[in-house]
């Protein structure tokens, strides 16, 4: 293999580490000319002649999870947690241009009316539940606790609550009979059209440098559209099929199928602890449905991602680890952005 990602480059001058935590404007053209110089000036090929297929897998680096003070952002046990994983992937990006075959960066996408937001539900007084503070579960819809709110069936299911209420039951009851997390009312995030859907500014940046400098298009993969389940994972949501068992929502089977075909797969982004690790968990679950050899070809970058934490409120920190290891058990390598690593 020829592309090593030993060979290291500097970092760019117009990197500012201060900047990760703020938002802005991309000076597209600009970047772009400065990318195209510094490819003739450290010798950085094309993308399409590497020998090994690197792919950057980049889960959600968005506003809305990485910049202080928006809706959900990943504070981690520091309080900073995002941006310093930011920081760091900003400069490893940057020191692997020339390794790094595609960047694939996710973008969860959201709707207000959807079922893990408050407008969704209602207490028997007409209130919508707290924002991370609150989870669903069957027993609480059987003990009239929360209840769907009529008025989003218009929006939903064209007006049929009878059936939004069935969908909803379903869905929270499918989550406990797989193991999964319960239903979280999340804080409106990710917000389709809004400021914190877009990649936070100096990750743009970074990736828009290298999708110039090695003539790789940038390769962008939404999640989280349907009103009737959330979608933690890039490559499946949470709950496949409806209270008929029809299907509900569907597996990204090409978005897998390219994974399993790469050399290499790096993975970082936020959080730890939910969409980080539940499409780890997914490649993973798929991986041994072909070949369990082929997880020793992932690479976690472990200083690239925290998992999420509200003093007071939650701290998945455990849980967050406790998947990791249970990675490396499988096979995945975990490693820091800083590593001098071969891949032979």
């Amino acid at each position: 293999m020829t592309n090593h990602i030993e060979a290291q480059l500097p970092i760019p001058p117009h990197f500012n580490p201060e900047k990760v935590c703020e938002v802005w404007r991309v000076p597209y053209q600009e970047r772009a000319d400065a990318a195209e110089a510094w490819a003739k000036q450290h010798n950085i090929k094309p993308a399409s002649g590497d020998q090994t297929r690197v792919c950057l897998l980049l889960i959600d680096v968005q506003n809305t999870f990485c910049i202080p003070g928006f809706e959900l952002f990943v504070g981690g046990k520091s309080g900073l947690g995002a941006v310093e994983d930011n920081g760091r992937l900003c400069e490893f990006i940057y020191r692997h241009l020339g390794v790094i075959t595609k960047i694939i960066p996710t973008l969860d996408t959201h709707t207000a009316t959807q079922i893990f937001h408050p407008i969704f539900w209602v207490n028997s007084k007409g209130e919508h539940p707290t924002p991370a503070a609150t989870s669903i579960t069957p027993a609480d819809i059987d003990q009239g606790i929360w209840q769907v709110n009529p008025t989003v069936a218009n929006n939903i299911t064209n007006s049929d609550y009878e059936l939004l209420q069935k969908h909803a039951y379903h869905y929270v009851k499918q989550l406990s009979q797989d193991g999964k997390y319960p239903l979280t009312v999340w804080p409106y995030h990710s917000m389709l059209g809004g400021i914190g859907h877009a990649l936070v500014s100096s990750v743009e940046e970074a990736i828009f440098f290298h999708c110039l400098a090695r003539q790789s298009q940038t390769q962008f993969e939404i999640k989280g559209e349907n009103p009737l389940t959330e979608n933690y994972s890039i490559l499946r949501p949470e709950v496949l099929v409806d209270f008929e068992q029809r299907p509900l929502a569907q597996k990204n089977i090409s978005l897998i199928r390219q994974l399993l075909e790469f050399d290499v797969v790096i993975i970082g982004g936020q959080a730890k602890s939910h969409c980080v690790a539940w499409t780890i968990d997914d490649l993973l679950t798929e991986i041994q449905q072909v070949d369990a050899t082929l997880a020793q070809k992932v690479f976690l970058l472990e200083d690239c991602t925290s998992p999420v934490v509200v003093p007071g409120v939650v701290d998945y920190t455990e849980q967050a680890d406790t998947a990791f290891s249970r990675f490396a058990d499988a096979g995945m390598n975990i490693i820091k952005s800083t590593q001098i690593i071969n891949f032979i």
